[in-house]
């Protein structure tokens, strides 16, 4: 007992755990901003992963031209886009089901991304780290939140502008409307599937974002497996937080600690725990958490429910 109360000590007494949890965050509330609009207008993104991945691969050809780290984010965006095109229009627009389109795309890109990288061989880095005077001396967090390479700092502007966006302005409370009660907002002269669109491409933004973020602020370089799952995990942020943006940011902060946890505790040398269960720990913690707070919120009464004029 009091080695395991040490080894805890030693965790969250490193600077190291808060570093590679704030990266880990950043990475999920890229995607879970943009996924939290989506299922708030109704819909479920299952294409997140599809979007990151094709975000960073994007982001990295963008950089591997220019070599600019702002032109790979412009195409990290596009990556992003460019997958939320076909969600978006196959889904509520052709009224394919969403699941399985998103499920496809997953599919489809993690395979074209390993194929085209081995036929690119992409060369990137990570950007320039900004040390933000005073704010990146406080202690254990200080470099975490303000001592990142610049693309981190994105995340200040795009968490506020998102819940503004869906809070404070017309559009989102149509997209709001959306996904409570589409039928009630088609007859107020919403048009519900194009407002679902607009936001499965908000979350192609987004995510496209977080792919770059990928490239230039965790990894520093493409590989295929540099998403992991971690689309996924960011979907369970948006239901364990409640369908709320405090909520989401609560979820994503959490299983980022619970990713950083595992880092820690190879790092600091305690190899005694079984490093398959290491590996599985995230996924653990957001099954428990989708079981745990998935029948305790209510989520959007119209989530993951396709739109037809006229039917209820």
């Amino acid at each position: 007992m009091a080695e395991f109360l040490r080894a805890v000590g030693d965790i969250f007494t490193s600077d190291s755990t808060y570093l590679n949890a704030a990266l880990f965050a950043g990475l999920l509330l890229f995607a879970a901003s943009g996924e939290w609009v989506a299922e708030r207008a109704g819909t479920i993104n299952i294409s997140v992963e599809a979007m990151l991945l094709s975000g960073a691969f994007t982001s990295a050809v963008g950089y591997h031209i220019s070599g600019s780290v702002i032109v790979g984010l412009l195409f990290g965006i596009a990556g992003g886009i460019l997958i939320a095109a076909v969600q978006a229009e196959m889904s509520h627009r052709m009224v394919a089901d969403q699941f399985v389109v998103g499920l496809t795309l997953n599919i489809l890109v993690l395979g074209l991304a390993g194929f085209l990288e081995r036929e690119v061989e992409t060369v990137t880095q990570r950007a320039a780290e900004w040390d933000i005077p005073g704010l990146s001396a406080i202690p254990l967090v200080g470099d975490a939140l303000f001592g990142q390479p610049w693309p981190f700092y994105l995340l200040y502007a795009l968490v506020p502008f998102t819940g503004w966006l869906v809070y404070r302005t017309r559009w989102g409370l149509e997209v709001r409307a959306a996904g409570e009660d589409p039928q009630s907002a088609d007859v107020s002269g919403v048009d519900v599937n194009k407002r679902r669109r607009q936001t499965i491409y908000y979350a192609g933004i987004t995510s496209g974002l977080g792919g770059a973020f990928l490239i230039f602020v965790q990894v520093g370089r493409f590989d295929e497996g540099i998403v992991s799952g971690r689309g996924f995990i960011a979907i369970a942020a948006v239901i364990f937080g409640g369908w709320a943006l405090r909520g989401t940011i609560a979820g994503c902060v959490l299983f980022a600690m619970a990713l950083s946890f595992r880092l820690s505790l190879q790092v600091l040398g305690y190899d005694r725990v079984n490093s398959e269960f290491l590996q599985a720990l995230p996924f653990l913690l957001t099954i428990f958490g989708m079981a745990t707070f998935a029948t305790r919120v209510r989520p959007p009464s119209a989530l993951a429910r396709p739109f037809v004029r006229g039917l209820k």
